[in-house]
């Protein structure tokens, strides 16, 4: 394939689609005059976020080839779905693993598709802890894991199987680990009732979920973990940063019965724009040339132009228990029938529940608009019809806790049982706005009922506010101290919309290791991104 793409460039150049231009030393087009080959030219690509480690290497990318780059960050479901629809705003499409483009190319406008890099799925686990649990030599399985899980040994983040690649990758590979297949997985394997007991003890060692592969890392570095679940170039950066903090570094693990290797294909999407496709042709060939590859290597990822990393020890680091000498035999992945299923287990079935406490701003500057769009946000979750399209249907354990406020709380309702969530949005949809606005009230009173009705440990806890406006009463410093006495490692997430205070909301994300969603264009895509975080 990668010589199918030089033969259509040659072709090109001869019959003078580039003209005046030549191929630099290190494959790079270029304008003999000096100029820009596109130079009106841009292209759009929707892009998983562990590319924005590549950023700078875009950015030169743009600038060597005249081509304009404009780089969307989604999760994995997202790019799916984008592409079920047509994907009419982007023009190419670059997620962690080829398995996106397969499930989402209903319309069959996929073009180009070759891998730029490829990264292992591993467990990053601190090496003294590694090194405990005997992980440093010798082969390790999924059930060494998760016996080290089961004696209460390890505990690990890791993304949202259902919103992320690597959380996705990881699950499938577990999944061929704990049915002992060789040979492709099956929807009837899915059904064992032993599996569902052993992955669920497996995600019991859960402490932190995340909807992003960067904003995991991110969360790990501000954070106080065992272990993380990510690709081998996010443990390589996170390595870098712990060491340069003087902070131990993470070991990385290979299981070997369920390996995935992320092979991040870039594919250009037809819409029958015949310059965006000789445009993304240029930016894939220059990511392809040996310069950009040897600069997607500097970032701790493998490249298929050599299998010699041995110049490479600062960053693929032994030490580090990197290992690039070690034969990678990835998992086959299954069908889409077969993986759709494995999804909707997980989501359902296998993940560690969630304890979500939603926090919703019933104040006065609410009405109208405000109210509307909140609203229709919590029917994305919900209602299971909603809930259902985009992967987020509750789990059969979970627990849904909504605090409604002003300038005080309202009210606070709890569901567990799946079936009665219906109702809790019909109690939301009955509220009116009126009055003052106290997120931190709310969000104290929503903490402070699931760690007194609750025992926090065995969920994935997350609080999610929902306010158009900076709180009027200024409780803070109140907050902060009795957050911080609690205990529990409890991410306070925000979702922004109208004209919210965005430094109040930093200020509570800062201090629980969470982040702030911007709702103000998409609400409800905010509101679908906020939920892959726990």
């Amino acid at each position: 394939m990668k010589k199918a793409i030089c033969v259509i460039l040659s072709a090109l150049l001869s019959a003078g689609i580039f003209s005046s231009c030549s191929l630099s030393e290190s494959g790079v087009l270029e304008n003999s005059f000096g100029g820009g080959v596109f130079e009106k030219e841009t292209i759009r690509i929707l892009s998983g976020s562990e590319n924005k480690e590549l950023s700078d290497i875009i950015a030169e990318c743009s600038k060597k080839t005249d081509v304009g780059i404009e780089m969307t960050y989604k999760g994995s479901v997202d790019i799916m779905n984008e592409l079920k629809s047509g994907a009419a705003d982007y023009d190419a499409v670059w997620p962690a693993s080829s398995i996106w483009l397969s499930l989402g190319d209903d319309k069959h406008i996929i073009k180009h598709d070759m891998s730029i890099s490829s990264s292992p799925v591993v467990f990053g686990i601190k090496k003294s802890l590694a090194e405990s649990l005997g992980f440093t030599s010798g082969k390790v399985s999924v059930n060494d894991i998760l016996g080290a899980i089961n004696s209460g040994n390890l505990s690990f983040c890791m993304t949202s199987a259902t919103q992320s690649n690597s959380g996705a990758s990881a699950y499938i590979g577990f999944l061929y680990a704990l049915t002992g297949k060789t040979s492709a997985l099956t929807s009837a394997d899915l059904d064992s009732p032993q599996l569902k007991e052993k992955v669920s003890s497996l995600f019991s060692g859960i402490d932190r979920s995340s909807g992003s592969s960067d904003w995991l890392k991110d969360m790990f570095l501000a954070g106080n973990y065992d272990a993380m679940v990510n690709y081998e170039s996010l443990i390589i950066a996170a390595n870098r940063e712990l060491v340069s903090q003087g902070k131990e570094p993470l070991y990385a693990v290979y299981p070997y019965d369920g390996l995935t290797v992320a092979d991040s294909p870039l594919a250009y999407l037809d819409h029958g724009d015949k310059d965006k496709e000789t445009a993304f042709l240029a930016v894939q060939q220059y990511l392809l040339s040996n310069d950009a590859q040897e600069k997607i290597r500097q970032t701790g990822r493998r490249t298929g132009i050599t299998r010699d990393y041995s110049q490479y020890g600062e960053i693929f680091n032994s030490e580090w228990g990197i290992d690039t000498e070690k034969i990678l035999s990835p998992i086959t992945m299954p069908s889409e029938e077969t993986l759709m299923k494995a999804m909707n287990l997980y989501q359902t079935a296998f993940r560690k529940p969630s304890l979500n406490i939603y926090c919703l701003d019933f104040s006065g500057s609410m009405k109208g608009e405000g109210n509307r769009q909140l609203t229709e946000a919590m029917a994305q979750i919900l209602l299971p019809e909603n809930a259902e399209k985009n992967l987020l249907q509750a789990s059969e354990n979970e627990v849904n806790i909504v605090v409604t406020f002003d300038g005080d709380v309202r009210n606070i309702y709890t569901v567990e049982a799946v079936g009665n969530l219906p109702l809790l949005y019909e109690d939301i949809a009955a509220e009116e706005p009126g009055g003052g606005t106290d997120m931190y009230t709310a969000a104290l009173e929503g903490i402070k009922y699931a760690a007194g009705s609750y025992y926090i440990d065995e969920y994935c806890p997350a609080v999610i506010i929902m306010s158009d406006g900076a709180s009027k009463t200024d409780r803070r410093d109140d907050f902060m101290e009795e957050y911080k006495a609690c205990g529990y490692d409890i991410p306070v997430f925000s979702i922004m919309f109208g004209d919210a205070d965005d430094s109040q909301l930093n200020e509570l994300a800062e201090l629980t290791n969470a982040r702030v969603f911007d709702g103000r264009s998409d609400l409800i895509g905010a509101f679908r991104s906020v939920k892959g975080y726990n």
